[in-house]
């Protein structure tokens, strides 16, 4: 590679990435931000005083701006990191530029130790760096506010901002805050870990991994391991193709109403070797499922051996008009009901199947019932597909 080649890709290196959000992300990055900055405008300009050397508004705003409605998902903008930041750095700022007599001594240890506090606080905001240098550099309206500074403007911007953001975010149909995802609780209450967790990288792997990288990462845990997760899920697509849960699935499916009785829907499931029947309304829309588990459950049995004197009780119609105990499906069905389309891909459904569900009823586009998918039939298409592949793995390298 020649000179200037070098050069050239030397160049290339400093241009960006393209940024894989669509036009709407976008629009809506640039309509919350003007939201955001003209209610917070208009709002400190309203309840402040209106008076020579009044700050109502203050530029490291427009930064936060940028973080809390373009990346609202990135650990830097959630509302501990504005809040916590702002005023951490703010009251930094400001003792910086009493005690140090020195403008550019004092903001650059306003820097230095606000980016530590914020480490210690776990609080860290890019923005912030800017409002400890205004509390420095800002003239002599913020000189002469003192520590007034730290409560007007910042604390009301910063609270004015992340309120508009909440609303807008969330409205919009973005989860904000973004906090950390709590993990699944374990279904059998042992020590394993969930069966697909147990497969791949574990979170211990991700932690690891991130402790030796050593670096703030502009991305929360939860996403990158999510991200990572998904990529796993592409590749495999990639290289097997999709199975859809219209090609595996079941589709004369033994189905229940609201009103049938208790003791129908337990004939149905012993009659029929079921685990779980969909519930379903006059249109075929699924409203919900019942197991055996919900007849168990509501029955009082805890340590199931045959038909309990509990379950008869249950299961047995009271000769009164009105009465407190369940009679039919719909007083002791599960719902919300987890479905799947037609067109659902199986992998996309294992994570659901290995962490605890049994089966899971598929619907078309109008909601309407079409078929039933179990463990069974995810166990047995994924064998199929991957001895398909190990079949034809040996005929592809020996015609290489």
């Amino acid at each position: 590679m020649d000179m200037p080649d070098s050069i050239s890709l030397w160049f290339k290196s400093f241009i960006p990435a393209k940024a894989n959000v669509d036009r709407f992300e976008r629009m809506r990055s640039c309509a919350g931000s003007l939201f955001g900055i003209l209610l917070v405008g208009m709002v400190s300009y309203a309840v402040l005083p209106h008076k020579a050397g009044t700050i109502w508004l203050i530029a490291p705003m427009g930064a936060s701006a940028v973080l809390l409605f373009a990346v609202p998902s990135s650990p830097l903008a959630q509302p501990w990191s504005i809040i916590g930041g702002n005023l951490c750095a703010a009251l930094i700022g400001v003792t910086c530029a009493k005690l140090v007599p020195e403008p550019a001594l004092a903001a650059a240890l306003a820097i230095a130790l606000a980016i530590g506090a914020m480490f210690y606080l776990r609080c860290i905001h890019p923005p912030s760096g800017a409002v400890a240098l205004t509390a420095v550099l800002g003239g002599p309206a913020v000189q002469a506010m003192g520590y007034g500074f730290v409560l007007s403007p910042v604390l009301l911007n910063s609270v004015l901002l992340l309120a508009t953001a909440l609303f807008f975010n969330n409205a919009s149909g973005r989860r904000y805050p973004h906090a950390q995802q709590s993990a699944a609780p374990h279904p059998h209450h042992t020590r394993d870990e969930l069966p697909i967790t147990r497969l791949g990288f574990s979170h211990e792997d991700l932690d690891e991994v991130l402790k030796r990288y050593n670096q703030v990462l502009d991305i929360g845990r939860d996403d990158l391991e999510e991200i990572f997760l998904q990529t796993e899920m592409r590749a495999y697509h990639r290289r097997f193709g999709q199975t859809l849960c219209a090609s595996v699935m079941s589709r004369d499916v033994v189905a229940v109403e609201f009103a049938t009785g208790l003791d129908e829907a337990w004939r149905l499931l012993q009659a029929h070797r079921l685990r779980a029947l969909p519930v379903i309304d006059r249109g075929r829309h699924v409203i919900g499922i019942i197991s055996r588990s919900d007849f168990l459950e509501h029955a009082g049995v805890e340590v199931h051996t045959g038909l309990t004197a509990q379950l008869r009780a249950l299961l047995h119609r009271v000769p009164l008009l009105h009465s407190d105990k369940p009679e039919v499906v719909g007083q002791i069905m599960s719902r919300p009901v987890v479905t799947a389309q037609v067109d659902t891909p199986l992998l996309e459904l294992v994570p659901r199947m290995a962490d605890g569900l049994h089966q899971i009823p598929v619907v078309q586009a109008d909601g309407k019932l079409a078929g039933m998918l179990t463990q069974s039939d995810m166990i047995a298409a994924l064998y199929e597909k991957n001895l398909a592949a190990a079949r034809s793995g040996p005929s592809l390298r020996s015609a290489a």
